[in-house]
């Protein structure tokens, strides 16, 4: 009978299956980075530039109504 020889285990994993610490960072490196990718790109549209551009008047807007108000309390 001929037995299969054992595999050693790839060099990201231990024998019992477990990932190494350096695997298990790069992998996490490379989902941020991907993450930080998308939303740069998300950002970089027209349909972004133009939301943000309207969250910043309704900001303006509600700062002027503020201070209105106040000085109206005296």
């Amino acid at each position: 009978m001929n037995e299969p020889e054992p595999q050693p285990p790839t060099p990201d994993y231990d024998d019992k299956g477990v990932p190494s610490f350096d695997f298990v960072r790069d992998k996490i490196e490379s989902r941020y980075a991907t993450s930080l990718g998308a939303s740069e790109l998300a950002e970089d549209t027209e349909s972004a530039r133009s939301l943000a551009e309207r969250q910043e008047a309704r900001a303006k807007a509600a700062q002027d109504r503020l201070e209105e108000i106040r000085k109206s309390l005296g």
